[in-house]
């Protein structure tokens, strides 16, 4: 028995449907997008998405702190003296030796160098967030010179790595990078 094929025209009942059908996608695809397009973040949250912060007057030993994403965000233009203490710190007396740096690969170092940009040792920016349990240190305090938190005794030094205390992780270094030699953007 030879198969048969249905040569036919369409029928306006078959252009129909097919119409029918493309008009309800696009009705349910525009019923349906206000739903998805609130789930985006609203225009406060993409504001805050990066920061440029002006760098020019803090002085060595020095600090300022700007807020980002809701965060502190602590910038300290080191001494020379709070560098090379940094330094010279051997890795195996860190808690954590990881770099904890968004502008490097996962599994750096927490060498001084990758704490900081290179050209701009002195200026470190860190989020001022305890890692322990999200206190705010305070700065230029501690053992070390560095962060000291009053709550449960976390003390960091001026490169921001955690060298005492229950906090398990130095504090985070947020992507950033330098706009012009006194602006820095965060974010």
């Amino acid at each position: 028995m030879a198969a048969t094929h249905d040569t036919a025209e369409p029928t306006r009942r078959d252009i129909l449907f097919l119409a029918t059908g493309a008009v309800g996608a696009v009705g349910v695809a525009a019923a349906i997008w206000p739903f998805i397009d609130q789930m985006n973040p609203d225009a406060s949250t993409l504001a805050l998405a990066s920061i440029e912060v002006d760098v020019s007057a803090i002085e060595p030993g020095q600090s300022m702190t700007a807020k980002w994403r809701g965060k502190p965000v602590t910038i300290r233009n080191r001494t020379e003296q709070e560098i090379e203490a940094a330094k010279a710190v051997p890795l195996s007396d860190l808690i954590d030796t990881a770099s904890r740096n968004a502008n490097l690969p996962d599994g750096s170092e927490a060498t001084d160098a990758n704490r900081a940009v290179d050209g701009k040792e002195n200026l470190i920016v860190m989020v001022s967030v305890c890692t322990h349990l999200g206190c705010i240190p305070l700065g230029q305090q501690g053992d070390f010179g560095g962060w000291f938190c009053p709550c449960h005794g976390s003390h960091y030094d001026t490169a921001g790595r955690i060298r005492k205390g229950p906090a398990p992780e130095n504090l985070h270094i947020p992507v950033y990078s330098f706009v012009s030699d006194t602006r820095i953007k965060i974010g």
